[in-house]
């Protein structure tokens, strides 16, 4: 198993709910959630591209980019849409509650879309294993909700 990729992924699960936060501030401060969100893509434009200038790997020829598929381009506006949403329902529901239903959501979708193999990912059929974690991470929800 690739641990300093598990390790990755916790380190960067754990900068969500801060993200979350400060993007939350600047839209309570500016009175704007969209405009917090327009704020948030660009520093975090800013910063890919020094780090990909600082990489130096080479940019992709205008042919390589033009073979995208058209449907991949929509990963742009799903990030864009979960910033804005969690921008607007974090001050309302909290960072933990948010968070949960983030995790929920995005384990629910994994599943599915490993039950069918869909954009790139390897196929892992739905077994009990996985819909007991997956009923359990619901649970987990369930009772963060009332308590």
């Amino acid at each position: 198993m690739h641990y300093i990729y598990m390790i990755f992924a916790f380190f960067g699960g754990m900068a969500l709910p801060i993200q979350i936060g400060l993007n939350a501030t600047v839209a309570k401060i500016t009175s704007s959630a969209i405009f917090a969100s327009c704020i948030s893509f660009a520093v975090g434009t800013i910063a890919m591209f020094v780090i990909f200038l600082a990489s130096r790997q080479p940019t992709p020829a205008l042919s390589t980019i033009s073979s995208v598929p058209n449907y991949a381009w929509i990963a742009g506006l799903l990030g864009a849409f979960y910033i804005t949403i969690s921008i607007v329902a974090a001050p309302k529901i909290g960072a933990t509650m948010l968070v949960s239903l983030v995790f929920a959501g995005q384990m629910i979708g994994a599943i599915i879309l490993d039950h069918y193999g869909a954009i790139g990912f390897p196929q892992h059929s739905i077994n009990w294993g996985r819909v007991i974690g997956a009923i359990m991470i619901v649970s987990g929800v369930v009772l963060i909700r009332k308590f």
